[in-house]
């Protein structure tokens, strides 16, 4: 039977993350930095864009969470993410590599492999973005993946055992892999988030926010309860949308009145779809 997160628990560390209101500190994609700060401030949370040398390390201690985002890692980017990065390590603040196009790619590549050797709270990629980071894979077409989520959990399992992270597999459904190899499934969501910009990029930043709101309880619960809250919005924004214009409005709203009488129901339909199969 899959494995899914808990209504009455996703909901909890929603309120938690509305009442704490997390400093989300964003290392992040030049592209989505509107988009991420948006859906930061949609669910609650404080967005910052400090990716500034000499500014991340100090933005980094006081921070609830960072984000680093290789999406656009230019050379001042590139080095405030180690200098944010040791800081977060320093300070204990709970972090998020979401490693963007990975594989080929000759700059970004290594510096991910590197970053993820910086003890990360969770790392988030879709399939072939992880299978690279775990030496499993060659990585897919720029920021779209070649594997399933399925054929990624083994990759995902050995990263969180080398790691020490959290590995969540973005895809059609979303796989979040904890200590010792245990495996929450997300099947919420709706495939117009991969079709605007940002849709990846901005659930970083979201797992970014629950784990610094929520540090006290286990890291693989609240990231999933972060991936269930952002799919589930995304879902019912899907359902009253004319196209990938009006999701993008539409999932900003979600996001902001989402609750437990709307989680519970969408975690039970996709409940028993998953046991359908």
């Amino acid at each position: 039977m899959m494995s899914l997160p808990s209504a009455s628990e996703v909901a909890r560390h929603l309120r938690i993350v509305r009442s704490a209101r997390p400093l989300v500190h964003c290392i992040t994609n030049t592209v989505v930095q509107n988009v991420t700060a948006n859906a930061l401030l949609a669910v609650g949370a404080s967005p910052a864009m400090v990716d500034i040398v000499g500014e991340a390390g100090s933005f980094a201690r006081v921070a609830s969470g960072l984000l680093v985002n290789l999406g656009t890692p230019s050379p001042e980017q590139r080095s405030a993410a180690l200098e944010a990065t040791a800081a977060a390590a320093d300070a204990g603040t709970p972090w998020v590599l979401d490693p963007v196009a990975i594989g080929a790619l000759p700059v970004r590549t290594p510096l991910a492999h590197r970053l993820a050797a910086a003890g990360p709270s969770v790392i988030r990629g879709n399939a072939s973005e992880i299978a690279v980071l775990a030496g499993l894979g060659g990585g897919g077409r720029g920021t779209d993946a070649d594997l399933s989520v399925d054929e990624a959990v083994p990759a995902a399992a050995a990263l969180a055992e080398r790691t020490g992270a959290v590995v969540a597999v973005s895809g059609a459904v979303d796989a979040i892999v904890g200590a010792g190899g245990a495996v929450t499934r997300v099947p919420t969501g709706t495939a117009l988030l991969t079709r605007i910009t940002g849709g990846g990029c901005a659930l970083g930043a979201i797992v970014a926010a629950f784990r610094g709101a929520c540090r006290d309880d286990d890291p693989a619960s609240v990231t999933a309860s972060a991936v269930a809250t952002y799919t589930i919005a995304a879902q019912r924004a899907a359902a009253t949308a004319a196209g990938p214009g009006t999701f993008a409005v539409a999932l900003l709203d979600e996001l902001a009145v989402l609750d437990h009488d709307a989680i519970e129901p969408a975690l039970a339909s996709a409940a028993v779809a998953g046991a359908t199969r």
